[in-house]
Parts: structure tokens; C-alpha cells; sequence
């Protein structure tokens, strides 16, 4: 059995800048050791601890999909100490990685349903995982249809542009990508994402939406999607941004009796309706 404690050694092998301001980048990891890759087994929703020799570890949700072999993707946003020295980081790097982490996305609740997906700025990465999963050739005919309201507060913070546009050209997807604020170059659609939910208007019938975002687009979505008779056994979202340790023992995730790093970070907001109201 893997100790939880040590990393996996792995290499950067390739940095995106994800947005016009520099503060978002996509890393990809190689495993130093092939053996590491099957061991590093996930499931879209999970998360890892990326750990830098000399300046600690960070909890981040793991953007890549299982279904793309060969690599692992994390996006970061610069914001403390490790972020930050991951940022200076360069091609051809070594450092470590814990995981894979915490519960996933209910994958087999998903299938036969319809699936609605709503993302905001930076909280889109693990949904990108979600949805790559879901379109995988293999994997596609066990989800019905799936809609993707995606929103950022203007153009240049969108991330993953290229398979937005991919997305976009798919007959199988409907593809809704907003921003509060275009520029002169945007040609899109403009408004906030509650706003577009409503638009947009996904039937509840035999669906489930995943929603991931700031607290704040979380709090004026969730009424919209109240009204259009979603369930709260059927919104899943992700407390992510409380984890720390990673495997329940520091305590600074815990939300009433329960470890987010654990018995989360996805929740229904029915099961968070069991919880203290700390998150």
C-alpha cells in the first residue's frame, strides 16, 4: 500500500498560460516512474497534493481527464507560496505528487441522465476532468444530453479557449459560454452566469447539474435551477477550497462531522443540508 505521505515523483512536461494576465497556468505531469501512472488511479472531482521540495504542498483539483493517458493536468491559480513557486517553474522540473484524493464527481449517478454543467472563472478545472470523461468516445453514450453554461468576468479569464472552441463545433453538446463584460474583440454572449441558467432554461427531467464556481455565482444560480425544478438530492457541487492536509488529519476541513478531504469534496446539496452551515 502507498504511504499517503509521500509523493510521487513527477516532471513538468509542458506549462499553459491559461489567461491574459499570467496568474493561471495549466501544468502537465509526467510520472518519473511508469509504475506511479496506474497507482495514480483517479476519477474526475478528485484532487492532489502538488509538493515542491523546500516550500510545501498545495490541495488542487486534478483538470486532466483519466481517459487521457500518459499525463496528468493541474490548473493553478498564482495566489501563495507554492503556487507561486510553481509558477516559476520551467519545463523539465521534478517534484512530487499525493493522490489521488477525496471522493469524485457520482459518475455512476450521472449515467442515463441528462447533465448540465455550470462553471465559473478559475472552479471550471475539475469540470473540464467531467466533461472530457463524458465525451470520451468510449463514455459518451452513457450520458443523455449535456449542456455547459460557463462564464468568467471577461474574455481574457477564460480558460482552456481551445477546447471551448472544440466543444463548441460538437452536435452533441450544447456549448453556453458567457462573460460579465465583453471587449471590443468578444463576439459572445454577455451576462452573468445565473442570468444565462435562466436563458438557457435545461429541463429537469431525468437530469443533474454540477456546479462549481465562486460562492457568489454559487448562491444566485442555485434559485434559478430551484425554479426550473431541479432537486437538491440532483445539484452536486464541491467544497474543494477547504481542504488542506489532504487525508483527514490536520482538522481544517471539517465541516460539523465530516472531513472534506475525505467524505468530500463533492457533496449534493442535500447531504450539505445535514451539515453546519460552516462552509
Amino acid at each position: 500500500m502507498q504511504n499517503p505521505y509521500i509523493p510521487y515523483p513527477v516532471e513538468v512536461i509542458k506549462i499553459i498560460t491559461e489567461v491574459d494576465t499570467k496568474d493561471i497556468k495549466t501544468f502537465r505531469f509526467k510520472f518519473v516512474n511508469p509504475e506511479d501512472e496506474a497507482k495514480f488511479s483517479y476519477i474526475p472531482g478528485q484532487f492532489g497534493e502538488l509538493s515542491i521540495y523546500g516550500k510545501g504542498e498545495s490541495p488542487i483539483g486534478i483538470a486532466s481527464s483519466p481517459t487521457q493517458k500518459g499525463y496528468v493536468e493541474f490548473t493553478v491559480q498564482k495566489a501563495g507560496v507554492v503556487t507561486s513557486a510553481l509558477h516559476e517553474m520551467e519545463e523539465g522540473t521534478l517534484m512530487g505528487l499525493r493522490g489521488p484524493l477525496g471522493n469524485s464527481w457520482p459518475i455512476e449517478y450521472l449515467e442515463g441522465k441528462n447533465i448540465v454543467i455550470v462553471g465559473g472563472g478559475f472552479a471550471f478545472t475539475t469540470l473540464r476532468s467531467l466533461i472530457n470523461y463524458m465525451i470520451f468516445e468510449d463514455n459518451r453514450k452513457r450520458f443523455g444530453k449535456i449542456t455547459i453554461i460557463y462564464g468568467a468576468r471577461n474574455p481574457g479569464l477564460l480558460i482552456y479557449k481551445d477546447e471551448l472552441e472544440a466543444w463548441q463545433k460538437r452536435d452533441d453538446l450544447n456549448v453556453n459560454i458567457t462573460v460579465d463584460k465583453g471587449d471590443a474583440t468578444w463576439k459572445g454572449r454577455e451576462g452573468f452566469v445565473p442570468a444565462v441558467c435562466k436563458e438557457v432554461a435545461p429541463s429537469a427531467e431525468n437530469a443533474v447539474t454540477v456546479i462549481c464556481g465562486p460562492p457568489v455565482m454559487i448562491r444566485f444560480t442555485l434559485p434559478v435551477f430551484f425554479d426550473l425544478g431541479f432537486s437538491k438530492e440532483n445539484i452536486i457541487t464541491s467544497l474543494e477550497m477547504r481542504m488542506k492536509c489532504g487525508i483527514g488529519k490536520c482538522g481544517r476541513c471539517n465541516v460539523g462531522s465530516k472531513y472534506v478531504c475525505k467524505d468530500g469534496p463533492v457533496f449534493s446539496l442535500a447531504e450539505l443540508d445535514k451539515l453546519t452551515k460552516e462552509y
